[in-house]
């Protein structure tokens, strides 16, 4: 019998590719989001799996909504993947973050050992957590550092993962990721932003970009790279903790710079800084060891920040041209 999945976020970035892995490895995949008889599931229907999967709604913030969706599913493997997902808007919202992160984590894990059954169940970490590296190299044992709303959440997780694998002998690992990009990442996100401008100046438009901080750092990956780890996690006999990333890192101005040079264009000509965009406590360095990913899972990167560019620059055009004749 095919394994069954529940992925908890299925709607966004990370959750949408994970359930099209899942279900080319011959999973029955279920999704959950907050209310699924309102969401679009667009990125489902992008990929062309939407029919393909089960949606049920949940509130992870409710643990008896949490028990009763597992009674009802019955999952071999639970990814949590939902939860506010900029760090920006952390800031704005840290009671929403703390609650739909921490929180849901928690009664993920609870309503799992309630269960009495054996699910194995991923959760989404970040290499936010470490803050401000400086001149080390972090590793999964580096002390956790968060300087965000967001980062404090998803320290609050790691550790809530850690401790009931400890105690109660679960199946639970966090996925500590690097920042991961793709075509299905929301414009708001300044990735998909930078992207935008570029792939609208492509195409005879003159668009204006503001950014903040182009000196911060960070290791930029592909999405669908990752969600490869991210499965390969809970196919392991033991359950461990594993930074996930591509090992190299680039500031802000490196990821612009490439941009821009894709189109033939010199980014200085076209980008403003903002000090309104300066996040309150950002990170300057980034910078990640992910040697135990690559032994353990068997897992390294296809695709690096270059390679990331280029495919969501292509994407971004297809989909401008798709917008403008439509």
């Amino acid at each position: 019998m095919s394994r069954r999945a529940l992925i908890c976020g299925i709607s966004g970035q990370d959750g949408a590719y994970l359930a099209q892995l899942l279900l080319r490895k011959g999973y029955e995949v279920w999704g959950s989001s907050r209310d699924a008889e309102m969401n679009s599931f667009r990125n489902l229907h992008t990929l062309n799996i939407f029919k393909d999967v089960r949606l049920v709604s949940l509130n992870t913030s409710d643990l008896g909504s949490t028990l009763g969706l597992l009674r009802q599913c019955q999952p071999d493997e639970v990814f949590s993947l939902a939860g506010q997902s900029s760090v920006g808007l952390s800031y704005e919202q840290p009671i929403e973050t703390m609650q739909s992160i921490a929180q849901g984590t928690l009664n993920f894990l609870e309503a799992i050992r309630l269960s009495a059954r054996e699910i194995r169940f991923y959760n989404a970490g970040s290499t936010e957590c470490f803050g401000d590296t400086g001149d080390y190299v972090a590793d999964e044992e580096s002390p956790l550092r968060p300087r965000s709303p967001y980062a404090v959440a998803k320290a609050s997780a790691f550790w809530t993962v850690r401790a009931y694998r400890e105690a109660y002998g679960m199946h639970a690992c966090t996925g500590i990721l690097s920042n991961h990009e793709s075509p299905l990442r929301p414009r708001r996100f300044v990735t998909r932003k930078i992207i935008h401008a570029v792939a609208s100046l492509a195409l005879g438009g003159n668009e204006r970009l503001s950014l903040g901080n182009l000196n911060i750092e960070r290791d930029w990956g592909w999405a669908p790279d990752y969600v490869d780890a991210i499965a390969r996690m809970l196919a392991q006999d033991a359950p461990a903790d594993y930074l996930i990333a591509t090992g190299r890192s680039h500031t802000l101005t490196e990821f612009v710079a490439t941009a821009y040079r894709l189109i033939d264009r010199d980014w200085q000509e076209f980008v403003t800084l903002d000090p309104e965009l300066i996040r309150p406590t950002d990170i300057a360095h980034n910078k990640v060891n992910v040697s135990k990913a690559a032994v353990g899972l068997g897992w390294r990167p296809k695709y690096y920040m270059q390679d990331v560019i280029a495919a969501m620059l292509d994407a971004e055009l297809g989909l401008l041209r798709e917008e403008r004749n439509s």
